[in-house]
């Protein structure tokens, strides 16, 4: 079944889900709705240390094969971070098979304006924003390192005129060029590789003769959208620092996914760093304590000098 492989990067810890640390360390706010769309809410849950906070933030994407869910919200996943004084963010957003790839950026852009826009409130600086994420959820990451907008100052809503960029990125195993999947030419735009993951790739548009969402069905707009997608096709000079930790035996996520998107990186002057896993697959046992790796890549760009 695809969703159990899609929610492996979820469930790397072990703790029960929905409890708080024995040690009670931190505080848990549960279910902060960050946005609305056809009717229903965004939600996240913020963990805050009880101790003093270092004032930066981490966005931590709660994606697997872009199925979203509260209850994939582990909270053993942040204590790295939480020790060291970060505030993190749990953002669940709209999960395929329900909404598609496109509209799932439409909310983690939403959610980056929403904690930026609310900086004061969780007693965070709103330009030391880092984000982190596995498989689907290293995929968005990237998508706002490097395809981050600025605010619409126009925009009725207060949350929107903010920017939705981030100043460091920390992942695992990302898709980062669905058009050259694996090799040149190969496509995984819910098709070869990734052909049990057709949901995400239901490219829909508005038709307003019917009234209705409509799919997608001609091929080179269709491949336009792959392409939007896809982080690679938007790097540029002023990206975040950005580090990937990625197994080199990933059937799902092909390496060669990581090595293009670190050079490309690097090609335009953007510190990037790739830390290969041998024999690794989509996932290692103890991976949670490559969080560690994750947290000094954070301190090294966002915590303040």
């Amino acid at each position: 079944m695809p969703y159990a492989m899609a929610i492996l990067c979820l469930t790397v810890a072990q703790a029960a889900l929905g409890q708080d640390t024995a040690d009670g360390s931190f505080n848990r706010i549960r279910d902060v709705i960050y946005g609305r769309k056809f009717g229903v809410v965004l939600t996240m849950d913020v963990f805050q240390p009880k101790a003093k906070t270092n004032g930066a933030a981490i966005i931590w994407c709660v994606s697997g094969g872009w199925f979203s869910s509260h209850a994939a919200i582990n909270p053993k996943l942040p204590e790295p971070f939480l020790k060291r004084g970060y505030t993190v963010f749990a953002v669940v957003h709209g999960s395929q098979p329900k909404f598609s790839i496109p509209e799932i950026l439409d909310d983690m852009h939403r959610a980056v304006r929403f904690i930026r826009f609310n900086a004061k409130q969780y007693g965070i600086d709103p330009e030391r924003i880092g984000i982190t994420g596995g498989s689907a959820g290293g995929h968005l990451s990237l998508m706002q390192g490097t395809a981050g907008e600025p605010g619409n100052p126009k925009a009725p809503d207060p949350v929107d005129r903010q920017s939705s960029r981030v100043q460091a990125v920390a992942c695992f195993y990302p898709p980062t060029d669905f058009l050259n999947y694996g090799k040149a030419g190969e496509d995984a735009l819910g098709r070869g590789v990734l052909a049990n993951f057709k949901a995400p790739f239901v490219f829909q548009e508005f038709d307003p003769k019917v009234k209705a969402f409509v799919p997608v069905t001609d091929e080179e707009k269709f491949v336009a959208i792959g392409r939007k997608i896809s982080p690679i096709y938007h790097v540029t000079k002023d990206d975040p620092p950005t580090l990937i930790i990625h197994g080199d035996a990933d059937k799902l996520v092909p390496i060669q996914q990581a090595e293009i998107m670190i050079a490309k990186l690097r090609e335009a002057g953007v510190p990037a760093e790739l830390i290969v896993r041998k024999g690794a697959g989509h996932g290692w046992p103890n991976i949670q304590r490559d969080l560690e790796i994750f947290a000094d890549w954070f301190d090294r760009y966002l915590k303040t000098k």
